[in-house]
């Protein structure tokens, strides 16, 4: 029991902070506390103060190094956590503060274990497989981004790059990254993109948080929406110690929103140099090959040939002569030719010519309208007919007809 006071009595501050410390020690040995980080300070001494607070009051707390390196998760601003330890008073600033023994994220035996089964499953299905994973392309015209608008984490993406590569274009899809129907805003969101087509690479993340506040990425319809996404997607949510299933299904991972940023671009200023490189390059190959030809035109105008032209003239007068005579004589063979056959085809015309027949003593005989005369039945007595001989034409009177039997 705290020792009783005497009301009159006039007590030093030191005395009624100590009687208050007894008390609250006494009363507060041993107790159990939920609440949300804030005001987190790691000290280079290696203890964590930090105050733990709620909608309607806030708890000074430390925890000393010795214990609190047995905690195995990340503490960030804004976690909420549940802690043991004892009140206590620190006389210096007239405060009361818990002293933190343990500490566990709030919730994390339940959500812990709803994870590992969705991993599971979609682990079966093939949804990790890293044949499924999509190459992000090196420079990317258009990079769609899926987040909150008013977080941390989209400013510091627009800074990186921007700075990175300024010739991509963003376009952000703004949705809720916590709480109830955040899940469904983000898948909505990469089915939106994927419709469009627009982007060439997606980023799908926010800050960092506890485990109910990054939830929305261990959902099952964020996972499938990522897995059946056409466009790469990098997934950056929250910290680096921070791991979701989004990570697992995603193309690739960024520890980080800011690495994502970084994973998804060039760097300008290494291209520049790169540029650069190849720009010398191709100066210094441009320049050693027209060494070459210097060296080959040089040579080309010290050569015998190009010191005698009059000898390269001289040849090419005799081969011209050459080709004027060749082609003189087998124009006149092809005129040759050309002209027995003629006088062949003059003797074949001369004998097939019937006048040259009438020639040796053959006459024709033509009725007196001209019509040669074929057959005796075709005429009749008196009827008057010519006779064609080869030196003239002779016309007579038929006065008898014989045929033949």
């Amino acid at each position: 029991m705290a020792p009783s006071l005497e009301l009159t009595q006039t007590l030093s501050v030191s005395q009624i902070t100590g009687h208050i410390q007894h008390i609250l020690e006494e009363d507060f040995a041993s107790v159990w506390v939920k609440g949300e980080i804030s005001n987190l300070t790691r000290h280079s001494s290696g203890h964590w103060y930090f105050s733990l607070k709620d909608h309607g009051a806030q708890l000074g707390a430390v925890m000393f190094r010795r214990q609190n390196q047995s905690v195995r998760f990340e503490i960030i601003h804004g976690m909420e956590i549940t802690v043991h330890g004892r009140i206590s008073v620190y006389p210096p600033q007239g405060r009361y503060q818990l002293i933190v023994d343990q500490m566990q994220a709030a919730g994390q035996g339940d959500l812990h274990l709803a994870f590992e089964a969705l991993k599971k499953k979609l682990h079966s299905e093939g949804l990790f497989d890293q044949e499924l994973k999509q190459p992000l392309p090196r420079y990317p015209k258009q990079i769609g981004i899926i987040t909150s608008p008013t977080g941390a984490a989209i400013q510091d993406m627009i800074n990186i790059l921007g700075r990175r590569f300024p010739l991509a274009k963003l376009v952000l899809i703004p949705v809720k990254v916590q709480g109830e129907g955040a899940a469904a805003e983000i898948s909505r969101a990469i089915d939106s993109f994927n419709q469009t087509g627009d982007c060439d690479v997606l980023i799908v993340g926010r800050g960092g948080g506890s485990l109910e506040d990054l939830w929305a990425f261990n959902e099952e319809i964020v996972a499938r929406a990522i897995a059946q996404s056409s466009i790469p997607i990098v997934s950056a949510v929250g910290h680096e110690t921070d791991t979701t299933i989004s990570d697992y299904v995603a193309d690739r991972r960024a520890p980080t929103p800011s690495a994502a940023a970084e994973l998804v671009t060039p760097d300008q200023y290494e291209l520049r140099n790169r540029l650069n490189d190849l720009g010398q390059s191709l100066q210094t190959r441009i320049l050693h090959r027209v060494s070459r030809y210097e060296q080959r035109l040089d040579a080309i105008q010290k050569s015998y040939a190009l010191k005698r032209p009059v000898l390269m003239l001289e040849q090419s007068y005799q081969e011209l002569d050459h080709l004027q005579d060749r082609t003189v004589r087998l124009t006149n063979e092809k005129i040759n030719l050309m002209l027995s056959r003629l006088e062949g085809l003059e003797q074949k015309n001369e004998a097939l010519n019937p006048l040259s027949i009438l020639e040796r003593g053959y006459a024709v005989l033509c009725q007196a309208d001209g019509k040669i005369i074929q057959s005796a039945k075709s005429l009749n007595k008196g009827e008057k007919i010519q006779i064609r001989v080869h030196d003239g034409e002779l016309q007579t009177t038929i006065n008898t007809i014989k045929l033949k039997k």
